[in-house]
Formats: C-alpha cells, structure tokens, sequence
C-alpha cells in the first residue's frame, strides 16, 4: 500500500499561482511515475501532468507554459506549480502515484479559481 497527502490547495484570483504539495509514504519502492489529476464539477477526472521515474514529463494540453510538474525523490514528494491560473482550473486535484503493485489515489484538494 502507499499512502499519499496533499497540500497546497487554496483560493486564488486568476492570474494567481499556487502549488500543490503530494507526499508518499508505505510501499514507494518502484514508482514508476507520480502525477496530478483533476476533476471539476459536472466533469470525468482528467490528466494534469505526470513525472516519470527518469524525470520525463507529461502534461495536459490545457496547462502547458503554465504548469510544472517536479519530483524529489529524497522526499517520495511530487509538486505542481501551477502558474497564471485560470477560472478552469477549478478543479479538485489528485495526485496518483503507479508503482510495481497498482495505482494510488490522494484524497483530494480543492483548487478554486475566482475573483
């Protein structure tokens, strides 16, 4: 089992940034990437960006140039800085950790973007 927790979420204006914080602890031999979901109201959950165990990335269209997804691996930690935030960026976001025993799901944190 892996146990995930996430930081970071908040109220923000547009054109704000804020960064996501997902620590994993357990059974964290062999991740073989860590990344972040989100899922807004009304909405299927969807891709943010995931990192890969050799730091290669991947990310959602919708948040290119404006996110970035890094790794500690010290710290079992991923983080996602996300940058000139946008009213559809609202959204609770998921991190997601797969490693050699199945996929792992965080509780959540909301991220709401509004004036």
């Amino acid at each position: 089992q892996v146990q995930l927790v996430e930081s970071g979420g908040g109220l923000v204006q547009p054109g704000g940034s804020l960064r996501l914080s997902c620590g994993a602890s357990g059974s964290i031999l062999s991740i073989y990437r860590m990344g972040w979901y989100r899922q807004a109201p009304g909405k299927q959950r969807e891709l943010v960006a995931f990192i890969t165990d050799s730091s290669s990335t991947v990310y959602a269209d919708s948040v290119k140039g404006r996110f970035t997804i890094s790794r500690d691996n010290a710290k079992n930690t991923v983080y996602l800085q996300m940058n000139s935030l946008k009213f559809e960026d609202t959204a609770v976001y998921y991190c997601n950790v797969l490693n050699s025993y199945g996929t792992y799901w965080g509780q959540g944190t909301q991220v709401t973007v509004s004036s």
